[in-house]
């Protein structure tokens, strides 16, 4: 495989648009932060976005003279033919276009690299211009290794796509990508960078002053409203709550009671993660925050990539994991329950809360139901301060960064510049988008609508296709945001969510404007220490966080005290620090 190595440390200069305006993690729009180009495929669109899938950007290095000079044998040079589809003509000889698409692992859902959607491109854009589609799964709980195998046997996909930077400057420094020339992108797949340019991302294309990247558009960004927390309503009401509580106390207070009515043994909480799955290195603290945050510690310890153990906002989630287990609500075999077995869980009524992605179509509700027919759910509203504050992270503002294997030859590049550029076209993702009228999805009041339960010879992948048209945006998008809303909230079941989200959607765009919706600290440099101790830290974090959630009351703070020792130095100490070096140089985002 041609190699295209970086330095390890890469140092780049924050350009002020970047640091002072579209990094903030406020926004300053109630319903369109993403200033949609006249390129966008309808008026409104909405972010199906997720804390787990997503991570901080790069900075960019605007300065570079050399920047011009980055251009490698892989990146086609710009033409003067037209610009666009309109210009495209068919390869001469047959060029193969291998794209990565993540392998969720769920049941229900057509094999996804060889389905009748994937054929669908074939024949509308590989066949027309003499390329063959290839999607390559990718393992999404395991997408390092995946790609590490495939850059091992020299196969690494065209496009190579991720939400998380460091795993994209990861395989930059490995050599996994090339570079490219923006101008010749802007030529093939004018849509797409106008795009780009409409939604100040350029300076996120760049590492080092070579352009790496191309990120796709999410929208709403700030009010990550799309994961709903479900709730069984019809407990809290036969203890006594008529409606979700919103505070810590009230919450206990009812948690108790519903294993003490013998409702369920370990009801489990939405205050805290009870799943393994959300206890590896990626928990979140952002509500046990005190506001405003002190900036210096917001660069070294913000950063939900790698748990800043020794940090008070983490201690204070800890405390409340371990009062909870101790009260016997989180069920004791937690740390051995994955996400399928807590999905059943609350689908047999063994467990008060269960979490995902809104979509018209959700399965885990559909069995729900049929289980407990006369069931009554809710969502957690946006304004319970469980943690003591309605602090939340807000997504970065772009979906998928899109990468360019380093082995790619020209035309190669070009097909997937191609395909990037036709994905985009506003009757080419819509149809990826909803499907076929009459099967996926009906028209009503001149809007889409998706048919629940279709499982016909057009069914789709993953939350409605999105692991392929993702390359170009992250969300489902038509109409209003109400309306967006309500296409996207489940159909067919005993309740409507439909206003519940949209008030939540609505808290969440007043929050937007205030300090509680934090964004991480960007970095302009490659942050050596992370690569060297995430792995050590995030195995130790799990086994830490087992030791203080389950250890008897009383002997918290001496464990803490000393495990934290040992986790700061595991190399956690190390990492603050270059942090806080990169900070004092200039060289990370500013708290807005």
């Amino acid at each position: 495989m041609k190699k295209n190595v970086l330095q390890k440390v890469l140092v780049f200069a924050l350009t002020g648009a970047m640091a002072m305006g579209m990094l903030s993690g406020c926004g300053n729009s109630g319903s369109d932060t993403s200033n949609t180009s006249d390129t966008q495929t309808t008026t409104d669109s909405t972010a199906a976005t997720d804390n787990k899938e997503t991570d901080n950007s790069t900075a960019a290095d605007t300065t570079t003279d050399a920047a011009a000079d980055t251009a490698t044998d892989t990146e086609p040079a710009a033409d003067t033919s037209a610009a666009g589809v309109d210009g495209y003509e068919a390869f001469a000889d047959n060029v193969t276009l291998k794209v990565a698409v993540y392998d969720r692992g769920v049941e229900g859902v057509p094999t996804v690299n060889d389905n009748y959607w994937t054929k669908w491109v074939q024949e509308n854009f590989g066949d027309k211009y003499n390329i063959t589609v290839e999607y390559v799964p990718i393992t999404r709980t395991d997408v390092m290794t995946d790609y590490a195998l495939l850059a091992a046997a020299d196969d690494l996909p065209t496009i190579l796509m991720e939400y998380d930077y460091p795993k994209v400057a990861q395989w930059a420094n490995d050599g996994y990508l090339t570079t490219y020339d923006l101008d010749a992108f802007a030529q093939v797949a004018p849509t797409y960078y106008q795009r780009m340019v409409d939604l100040n991302q350029i300076p996120y294309t760049q590492m080092g002053g070579e352009t790496y990247f191309a990120l796709a558009e999410r929208p709403y960004y700030n009010t990550t409203y799309t994961y709903q927390n479900f709730v069984r309503l019809d407990w809290l009401k036969e203890v006594g709550y008529n409606e979700v509580p919103k505070t810590y106390d009230d919450m206990v207070d009812a948690l108790t009671k519903i294993k003490e009515a013998g409702l369920c043994d370990y009801p489990g909480s939405p205050i805290v993660a009870n799943k393994m799955v959300a206890v590896g290195a990626d928990t979140q603290n952002y509500g046990f925050r005190s506001y405003p945050l002190n900036e210096e510690e917001w660069v070294m310890y913000g950063d939900y990539n790698v748990v800043p153990m020794n940090w008070e906002p983490t201690k204070k989630y800890l405390q409340t994991a371990n009062e909870l287990y101790n009260l016997g609500i989180t069920n004791p075999e937690y740390y051995i329950t994955d996400d399928e077995t807590w999905k059943a869980n609350f689908i047999n009524g063994k467990a008060f809360n269960y979490s995902q992605y809104i979509s018209a179509n959700m399965d885990f509700l559909n069995s729900f139901y049929e289980n407990n027919p006369d069931a009554e759910l809710a969502i957690v509203p946006a304004d319970a301060e469980y943690a003591g504050s309605y602090g939340y992270r807000t997504d970065n503002p772009f979906g998928m960064i899109i990468c360019f294997s380093s082995s790619a030859t020209e035309d190669e590049l070009k097909a997937a510049w191609m395909y990037m550029e036709w994905m985009t076209q506003e009757e080419n993702l819509f149809t990826m988008q909803w499907g076929i009228e009459g099967e996926n999805y009906t028209v009503e009041n001149g809007l889409p609508v998706s048919v629940a339960d279709y499982s016909g010879d057009y069914t789709q992948g993953f939350n409605n296709s999105k692991d392929y048209w993702c390359v170009t945006i992250e969300s489902r998008n038509a109409g209003t945001i109400e309306e967006i809303i309500a296409a996207t909230t489940p159909t067919g079941l005993p309740q409507d969510f439909t206003q519940d989200v949209i008030d939540f959607y609505n808290k969440r765009v007043e929050v937007s404007t205030t300090e509680y919706a934090c964004t991480d600290a960007i970095f302009a440099v490659a942050l050596d220490s992370v690569s060297e101790y995430s792995g050590t830290l995030a195995a130790l974090w799990t086994e830490y966080y087992d030791t203080l959630t389950m250890c008897k009351p009383e002997e918290f703070e001496a464990k803490y005290e000393e495990l934290t020792q040992k986790y700061l130095d595991a190399g956690f100490q190390e990492i603050a620090d270059e942090r806080l070096d990169a900070y004092n140089n200039g060289n990370t985002t500013k708290l807005q």
